[in-house]
């Protein structure tokens, strides 16, 4: 019990940390400048605005800004980016990390916590002004949502009732 209570604690915070990111963050990717700014601008090929390589196009890494949700195989699973940043809550794994030039492409490079290796580098599928799709090196396939920034994201599980919980004693 307090294993799960401990794990759903950090759940919590960690989502509540992504989401204060991208509060502060927003959706202004006009404030990366320097390297950043110069991969951010490569414009796509196939002219689709979907932020999808097509005939070898880059993805824009300035789409990637936000907080994305989602289920993966039921768990939820949500990715915040601010400014090349990245947090990632999924099932109970935390991991934070950065979106590294790879090659001419963004890819999500991410450590995580309890020594997880299932979302640690990401490859961009697909994304847009709504939808975002990962596919991660330890198998995971991510179909994400855009959160609207400053909310909480609506139509995720909640979390079980814990019931009467014990009071913590003040540090």
């Amino acid at each position: 019990m307090t294993s799960s209570l401990r794990t759903g604690a950090v759940a919590v915070a960690a989502l509540a940390a992504a989401l204060a990111l991208t509060a502060c963050g927003g959706d202004d990717a006009s404030k990366d400048s320097g390297a950043d700014s110069a991969a951010s601008a490569t414009p796509e090929s196939g002219g689709s605005g979907s932020g999808e390589p097509a005939g070898g196009g880059a993805v824009d890494a300035a789409a990637l800004e936000g907080t994305w949700v989602g289920l993966t195989d039921g768990k939820n699973v949500t990715v915040s980016v601010s400014a090349r940043k990245v947090a990632l809550v999924a099932d109970q794994s935390v991991c934070q990390g950065d979106v590294k030039d790879m090659g001419g492409e963004p890819m999500l490079a991410l450590k995580c916590t309890g020594g997880s290796t299932d979302r640690t580098m990401g490859a961009i599928d697909s994304v847009d002004g709504t939808k975002l799709v990962l596919t991660w090196d330890g198998g995971a396939k991510d179909s994400l949502t855009k959160a609207e920034p400053g909310k909480l994201p609506s139509g995720m599980p909640s979390l079980p009732d814990l019931g009467d919980l014990p009071e913590v004693p003040a540090p």
